[in-house]
């Protein structure tokens, strides 16, 4: 049901998870923290007065993992994984891109608790230094998008990877869009190790 929901958006995926957290190798104070936050959605934390937990952004190197890891949250938490497409979001029209951000986040409320994930956050807005010719629409999306992180209410966890912290915008970093950044580095020698045995 939560499917044929989401499909009507155009925006959303449902996203099928079969990666567990068994599945990442290294990258154990990430793996810590998801475990130690895994309970935080259920009504027993809620009644005892828990913040629900905002969102996670990974930033990192191509090839470390970040995707990997955001799809292993979903079994891990077992959430409903939907991947936000920004690219999808723009339109011809004037104030369109807007409203579609606005109804996308919509539906993932609709369907919550669920992960929201979103590919290469640092790639999605390149536009907001005005050099495209975009007439301000990238600002506009950004804008909605960020008032929505930092206000939204509804159990909608939000799991964004980057490769390049330089390229996103200053806002975006602030403390309270998100309640974590993780940087992901090169595997070390042991995490090497353990990669290869998951592998093999």
């Amino acid at each position: 049901e939560k499917k044929n929901i989401v499909q009507q958006s155009g925006i959303l995926e449902f996203f099928h998870s079969k990666e567990s957290i068994e599945s990442v190798g290294g990258l154990d104070n990430l793996k810590k923290w998801l475990k130690l936050r895994r309970r935080a959605f259920t009504v027993k934390a809620r009644d005892f007065g828990l913040p629900t937990p905002k969102g996670l952004l990974i930033l990192g190197v191509q090839g470390t993992g970040k995707s990997l890891t955001a799809k292993a949250v979903s079994s891990l938490w077992h959430l409903p994984l939907l991947r936000l497409d920004i690219g999808k979001v723009y339109g011809s029209l004037v104030g369109e891109s807007e409203g579609k951000m606005r109804e996308s986040l919509q539906y993932a409320e609709a369907i919550s608790p669920c992960i929201l994930w979103i590919d290469e956050l640092d790639k999605a807005f390149s536009g907001l230094d005005g050099t495209q010719g975009d007439s301000g629409t990238s600002s506009r999306v950004f804008g909605t998008f960020l008032t929505w992180l930092q206000e939204k209410d509804k159990p909608v966890f939000v799991v964004a990877t980057a490769n390049n912290v330089a390229h996103l915008p200053s806002e975006m970093l602030r403390k309270g869009r998100f309640d974590e950044i993780f940087f992901v580095d090169l595997p070390n020698e042991e995490e090497l190790k353990e990669i290869i045995k998951i592998h093999i």
